[in-house]
């Protein structure tokens, strides 16, 4: 994900606060609201942690993953939260677990509340 010659390659995040002070604006702010976002839906007792060089939310394993690029943040629900919303995605850009929200763009917030409330219904039906 990250370049070999970025500054943020040298040193690996240890927390997400470490995470975030390494991220440019306007990604910074951008992924400051994907993350209250996500910490307004998940239960008290999920917790933050640094996984695969990125932010992840941790709920009976990890939940998903988020971070912040140069002109979008993307959030990781999984590709099965990916497919049940496909439809309503088509207007961003996705991979097989990833969309990609610009940052030029406001979050679509009611959009990414169903996602995370979806993939918290996958981790509890489990």
């Amino acid at each position: 994900m990250l370049k070999k010659n970025s500054p943020r390659a040298k040193t690996i995040p240890k927390t997400v606060e470490e995470y975030l002070a390494s991220v440019p604006e306007p990604g910074r702010g951008a992924l400051k609201k994907l993350r209250a976002i996500i910490r307004s839906v998940v239960p008290r007792e999920a917790s933050e942690t640094i996984s695969y060089r990125i932010p992840a939310i941790r709920y009976k394993g990890v939940l998903l993953w988020f971070a912040a690029f140069s002109d979008h943040v993307s959030l990781f629900p999984t590709a099965s939260v990916i497919r049940i919303f496909q439809k309503d995605l088509e207007t961003y850009e996705t991979s097989k677990g990833t969309v990609r929200f610009p940052v030029s763009k406001p979050l679509p917030v009611t959009l990414v509340k169903k996602m995370i409330k979806a993939r918290l219904a996958q981790v509890e039906n489990k």
